[in-house]
């Protein structure tokens, strides 16, 4: 600041020792002290260039004050916003660069300096997986500051031009100076909204080359939400900054995204065949007030309905109508720094305690077989001597009473929903599904594509393991509708690779290894449906139907959602998955 005070006071005298010796320019000593005169004016001017390339990253508006009233003195105010402009685009590249070469440099472990003479492209090739994160975080902290820098200086020039029309306005003598005056505030007026998209620009350009750096399709899931979660920040930024749609920064997230999901996608179908083929088809015992809604993968659906101050919990379309993050944030702080993930939402209150809603319930239940007064005399004794001689008779024990009340009362609960694990687990994958497509809506179309796949597959094991009947379906009277047929036909064709279904050794073959099909699953040898003495696997067979019924009615449930973000050219895809969601 004292620097800039100085040169200041000097531009006063040398333009003064300039004017003076203008009138005496015939000398020519005074002609050489005027060359001289201007080579400490041009000096000058290469420490205010430096002084003005120090307000890119951090601004301060006194220091800036003193740095545009040099210029004005030199009459250069005009080339002042022209060096500026080409200042925060050096100081875009230099930013992103010293991030990005920090970590490659910490994770290398040497003080080698070849990666200092990398282009910046080639340079992103080498963050390593578990630095990723941390230096995305770090870079769009450190492109914030810049933009915000940019941001505070329009601020400057708008308030300055409000307090030089009104001096204007009061005392309108200087009709020469006003006119020049004017001329340089819609300059530099112009200059800076043109600027805006210009950085913009820039900051899209070297994210997206960032993102593009790394293959992310091997991520864990919270760890790829989470950059969804940071570039949706920052496109929230490039829409405030210059209303800026982010074109690049969607396209290369998009790209990303898909890759990322097709590989998560594949694993789950893969998962979600060792969930059916591991099943028991046995009631999972959760409250009668079960709701999706309750579990913490669809917690961002309420979240989204609400303000938050996290990037993890806030998408991007959830902009506050009244405060942008430029003005939240102007005086202090940073959008993009980690913020901790609340462990509220990992615990969840959905199953019931040994099938009872509570502990309290549950010791009712059992209290009466708990005493000894409510048993029967005979119950109690060793055995019992019957009319036809001594032959004992094993007494019925406290554990069978109870397993008794305990049945009882499941059949009671009649509004409990009825669903399997694996039910559950589907839902699950159908919550971290729309997350990510509440997120990133671009890739809505695919989302939803492998989400109907879940669905289509549960219902597929259901009808393979349960509904469907050799006898019936060889001589053409199966049991299904034309509906369903048509539908589990096409779920043959388009999801089930039948090859590796049929291999009976279990190989692994070529057609195991395409990424669009999932062989058929096979029924777990635990689930007896031949028995008489179970009723041919009556209880499997109703748990089974009941639970693909109830999955069925969450993805009606969740239609809205869906819908909402369906691209209008896809909707119909939408719909003919819904009509087949119906017949069950």
């Amino acid at each position: 600041m004292l620097m800039i005070r100085l040169l200041g006071r000097s531009i006063q005298l040398c333009l003064e020792c300039q004017k003076a010796a203008s009138t005496f320019k015939h000398y020519s000593c005074i002609s050489e002290l005027n060359s001289k005169l201007q080579d400490t004016l041009e000096q000058i001017e290469e420490q205010l260039d430096v002084a003005l390339s120090k307000i890119c990253k951090n601004f301060d508006i006194n220091h800036y004050t003193k740095v545009q009233q040099a210029y004005r003195l030199l009459g250069k105010t005009q080339t002042a916003m022209d060096q500026l402009h080409m200042h925060f685009t050096q100081a875009i590249h230099n930013t992103v660069f010293q991030v990005v070469l920090g970590y490659v440099e910490l994770c290398a472990g040497n003080t080698d300096t070849k990666f200092q003479k990398l282009q910046y492209k080639d340079l992103c090739t080498h963050i390593t997986s578990d630095s990723y994160i941390p230096c995305l975080a770090d870079l769009c902290k450190a492109l914030w500051e810049v933009m915000l820098s940019y941001y505070r200086t329009m601020q400057w020039h708008e308030n300055h031009d409000q307090d030089e029309a009104a001096v204007v306005s009061s005392d309108g003598n200087n009709v020469i100076g006003t006119e020049e005056s004017s001329f340089d505030r819609n300059y530099v007026k112009k200059k800076l909204e043109h600027g805006l998209s210009r950085i913009w620009q820039d900051v899209q350009l070297k994210v997206k080359t960032y993102l593009l750096g790394t293959d992310l399709s091997n991520f864990k899931y919270d760890d790829f939400i989470f950059v969804l979660d940071v570039i949706s920040r920052l496109m929230q930024v490039g829409e405030e900054f210059c209303g800026s749609k982010s074109e690049v920064l969607q396209e290369s997230i998009r790209k990303q995204s898909v890759n990322y999901f097709k590989t998560y996608h594949r694993t789950r179908l893969e998962e979600l065949r060792m969930f059916l083929e591991n099943e028991t088809w046995e009631l999972c015992p959760v409250k009668s007030s079960f709701s999706i809604l309750q579990l913490h993968e669809f917690k961002f659906m309420e979240q989204s309905r609400s303000p938050s101050v996290s990037p993890s919990k806030q998408p991007a379309s959830a902009v506050s109508a009244t405060v942008t993050l430029f003005e939240q944030y102007c005086n202090g702080g940073n959008p993009f720094e980690i913020q901790a993930d609340s462990k509220d939402d990992e615990t969840e209150d959905v199953l019931a305690s040994n099938g009872y809603e509570s502990d309290e319930q549950e010791k009712s239940a059992y209290q009466e077989y708990d005493s000894d007064s409510d048993v029967p005399e005979e119950l109690k004794r060793d055995y019992v001597d019957e009319q036809t001689g001594d032959a004992p008779i094993k007494s019925v024990s406290r554990d069978t009473l109870r397993s008794r009340k305990k049945s009882d009362y499941n059949l009671n609960k009649v509004n409990a929903p009825i669903l399997t694990n694996t039910t559950l687990n589907v839902i699950r994958l159908v919550g971290k599904y729309m997350q990510m497509m509440n997120i990133l809506k671009p890739i809505a179309f695919d989302v939803i594509h492998f989400m109907s796949q879940l669905f289509d597959y549960y219902l597929y094991a259901v009808y393979t393991f349960f509904g469907r009947n050799d006898m019936f379906e060889s001589t053409g009277l199966g049991l299904s509708s034309s509906r369903l047929r048509t539908t589990l036909n096409r779920i043959q064709e388009s999801l089930i690779d039948l090859e590796v279904s049929a291999d009976p050794s279990g190989t692994l073959t070529a057609a195991e290894e395409r990424k669009e099909k999932v062989p058929s699953p096979h029924l777990s040898h635990l689930v007896v449906l031949t028995s008489g003495n179970s009723l041919y696997g009556l209880a499997e067979r109703v748990v089974a139907t009941e639970s693909l019924v109830f999955l069925a009615e969450q993805f009606e449930f969740l239609q809205p959602h869906l819908d909402a973000v369906m691209p209008a050219a896809k909707k119909p895809f939408l719909q003919q998955f819904y009509s087949q969601v119906r017949i069950v």
